[in-house]
Order: C-alpha cells, then structure tokens, then sequence
C-alpha cells in the first residue's frame, strides 16, 4: 500500500511560528511537544495546535486503513490499476502535502543553518531506516506467522522512504532557499518564497525531462515459478526501444529502478497486474488472461526513484499552504487563499489529462500531483473552516486522536504488526485466531463476505481510534 504516516515531531505542527524568523532573529529548530488544542477565535498565539490538520492526519490513517483491508472487497475503491485516479490513490499525496504544511510550521528560529540541516538529515535517515524495517520484507504481514528477508532480495523503497525523500528536499529548502523579508503583502509574500517555489518547479522540469526524454531499451526478468495460470516461468524479455512511454512495461520510472536498485530489490506486486491485459477479474487480482504481454509479472516499484521526486513537489505544494496560514492571520482569508491556490491546480491536472497527460499514481505523474494536491488543498480548506474557525470539534475528535498518533498507527495497524501479531495467539488451529474470527463472524452476521470485511475494518478504524484517545489522554505520542 501506499500510504504514509507522521513523523512526529516533524509532522506535528503548532501554530507557534511568529515573526521573529522574518526579522531575522534566530534560534535552532524547537523540539515540538503537545500542547492543549485552540479554542479561541484568533487562534494564533504560541503554543496552540491545529487541530485541523490533526483531524486531516487522522482522516488519512483511517482511508489509508479503509481501502488498504477493504480494497480487496471493493476494487472500486483500491488503486487504479495504472491510469485514473481511485479513493486510494489520494492517500499518498495527502500524507505528502501535509508534511509540507507541517515543515512549514516546524521551523520557527535557526541561528545555525548548517546544525538545523544536520538535524533535518537525521531524521530523514531515521524515518527511511524505520520504512525499510517496515516495508522491506522482514514482516510478512497478516496471515503470515513468519518474519524475516534475504537481504539479496530486501526492497528498498516504500511509503516511508517516499516521505523521508520528501521531508529532505523540502525542509532543506526551508532551511535555505526562504528569502529574509517582512511579509505584509501578496507582494512581499512572493518575494520571501519564490526561490523555493523555483527549486519545486526544477524537480518537476528533472522529472519531466527524464520521463519523457530517457529512452528505455528491451529488458528481461526472472518470471516467478508459480503463477496463476499457464504463463512461463524463466527469463521473459520485454520489448521495448521506445522514448516517452507512459505504459507499464516500457517507462522511465521502472527503468531507473531496475538499473539502480536491481529487480530483485523491486515492489513484486505491481497495481497494473490488475489491468484487463493482467487479469481476468480487472480491476481485481487474478489469473492471467490467455496471450497476456510478458511484462505483466515484471516487479514495479510504485515509490521508485524517479516518481519519489515528483512526489516531493507534492510537500512543496504543502510548503505553500503553511506559508500562508503563517503570513495571514485572518481566518477566511487564510480560506480564500488556499482556495485561490487549490483550485487552479485542480483544474491544470484536468486539462493536462485532455491534452494527453494522464493521471497515474505509479508514476506520479504531473496531472495526477496537480489533481491530488488541490484535492489535498480543499480538503484542508474545509475541514479547518469547520474545526478551527466554526469549531465544531466532538464530530472529529477520533480523527484528531489518530492524527496525534499516526506513526503509531501506520506501523501496527497500516502494516500489520498488531493484527499478525494476534494471530500468533490461536486455538489448536493458525485460522482459529481473534482476527480471522471476528472477521467470519461478522461476514455471517451480514450473510456478505465483502460487506462483513467492511464492518470489519471499520471496527479497526474505531479501534485505533480509541486507543489513540487513551494514548492522547496520557499524554502519550509515538514520534522519531
């Protein structure tokens, strides 16, 4: 799965940022640490938190865990499997654009440029090292009472490592590229960040340039030897000698990766085996079709090299709208500005997805981090509008807990370390478990396999939830 998860405490963030940084004085990156959530109507004084953008988290780790165990029931709601964009597809850009509003918020004083950046490096090293434990293959996940990864075969990249790369680019531009002027205009506003905005539009012209400019030559693969239907195991070679590929077996993005980092090292489940030309139940897993192209068992990571600086633009988009809810203290203009910024980018991915650019979240591909960024944008919009300037907050404050503890939740309920770890526990039998049980018991209740692993699933999100409530209560936060 794709998803992504807090860096607390990088990515919890306060609105404690005064205008000391513009005035040029300093101090070293604070060391943030919660604080009793905002209620007034200014909601600007030092030490207050967002409680939208907890709530925003919060929704993110629930969807993420929605369509991660209930995808598989309903493919409507599970990844595309290479064109378009599904309810699972959002997941991804919103950790992504939230950790750059976070970044934004996280940096109030640095006196020493170069210790601020040592610190950013650390932790980014950090949060890469925990998605490789995480993703790399050493847990095998629900169903599986095994553990362990040869390390000939460990993959390399994931969720975490996507948002570390992120987290880097971004704060790095934070710490270095933000122009020292007062901001008391739109005008000073764009003279303060307009180097940075010039470093995101560069990572996305690099990105361009290489997607559309490399050309891959023909490749092969080891095919596995057990598949789902009379497909030949052994080397498969894929043809291709093509320039500017968007297609699953012949683009720039799997190419990089496999020359850099090695097939072996390579997500193995690719989304497009789920395409009509991979799978006789697309858009779900299944056998192959008869005459079905030789790359459809190839690997694919869908958080390669090449796509992972893509998606950092998508933290730069974030960068932005923390900036203006730093630099602009009344709330509905805060709201009409990021409406102003949400809105032209959701409509730029719509028409570079008319004149031939498509939306793809393995490749994260232009239109798609427009698309998703002002989607990401709009929905910050609306839920701060309704949390932190109508204060409606009862109806959210599950959202809100799990958001304060996201990183937790991602590695024992994204990943699987909780439930497997439960399933460990059985009667006489491995099936005989709480888990499996609880699942058939509910899929008997409601006499629907796919509608019982839904009520499932979200007795998991209302659990997580809860237990992010009592954490929350004892002032308890999981952070690197």
């Amino acid at each position: 799965m794709s998803a992504a998860v807090d860096v607390a405490p990088l990515l919890i963030p306060y609105r404690d940022r005064d205008r000391d940084r513009d005035r040029g004085s300093s101090n070293e990156i604070h060391r943030l640490v919660p604080s009793v959530p905002s209620n007034g109507p200014g909601a600007s004084t030092a030490s207050q938190r967002l409680a939208s953008l907890d709530v925003f988290r919060g929704l993110t780790v629930a969807l993420m865990i929605l369509v991660d165990d209930a995808g598989g029931a309903f493919p409507s709601i599970n990844h595309s499997p290479w064109f378009g964009i599904t309810l699972a597809d959002f997941v991804m850009p919103f950790f992504l654009f939230l950790v750059g509003v976070s970044i934004s918020l996280a940096f109030k004083k640095i006196s020493n440029k170069t210790t601020a950046t040592k610190k950013v490096m650390l932790r980014a090293i950090n949060l890469f090292l925990l998605g490789l434990l995480l993703q790399g293959g050493y847990f095998h996940g629900r169903n599986h009472l095994t553990y362990g990864v040869d390390v000939g075969k460990i993959r390399w990249l994931g969720v975490l490592q996507r948002i570390s790369i992120g987290y880097l680019l971004a704060s790095i531009s934070e710490i270095w590229l933000v122009n020292n002027i007062m901001v008391d205009s739109l005008a000073d506003f764009a003279r303060k960040y307009y180097t940075q905005w010039l470093f995101a539009i560069g990572l996305c012209s690099l990105y361009m340039c290489f997607l559309y400019g490399l050309s891959v030559p023909t490749w092969e693969y080891e095919a596995p030897s057990m598949n789902l239907s009379s497909f030949a195991s052994g080397t498969q070679i894929v043809y291709c000698g093509v320039r500017g590929s968007l297609e699953p077996p012949c683009n720039a993005v799997g190419f990089i990766d496999r020359v850099i980092l090695g097939e072996h090292h390579l997500y193995q489940h690719p989304v497009y085996r789920r395409t009509k030309e991979c799978s006789v139940k697309s858009p779900d897993y299944g056998p192959l079709p008869p005459n079905s192209p030789q790359w459809c068992l190839a690997p694919f990571d869908p958080e390669g090299i090449l796509s992972s600086l893509m998606a950092a633009v998508t933290c730069f988009v974030g960068l932005h709208f923390g900036h203006i809810l730093l630099h602009f203290k009344d709330q509905k203009q805060r709201v009409l500005l990021w409406s102003m910024s949400a809105v032209p980018l959701l409509l730029f991915g719509y028409v570079l997805v008319i004149l031939g650019i498509p939306s793809c979240k393995p490749l994260y591909t232009v239109s798609y981090a427009c698309i998703t960024a002002g989607v990401s944008g709009l929905i910050l919009s609306i839920i701060f509008y309704i949390v932190d300037v109508k204060h409606f907050r009862k109806p959210t404050v599950l959202l809100q807990w799990m958001g304060m503890n996201a990183l937790l939740i991602y590695a024992l309920g994204a990943c699987d370390l909780f439930s497997a770890g439960l399933q460990g526990f059985y009667w006489r039998s491995p099936e005989n478990n709480l888990v499996d049980g609880t699942e058939a018991l509910l899929q008997a209740m409601l006499h629907s396999k796919n509608w019982g692993t839904l009520a499932f699933v979200i007795l998991e999100i209302l659990f997580w939830g809860l237990v992010s409530g009592f954490l929350h209560m004892k002032s308890l936060y999981i952070r690197l």
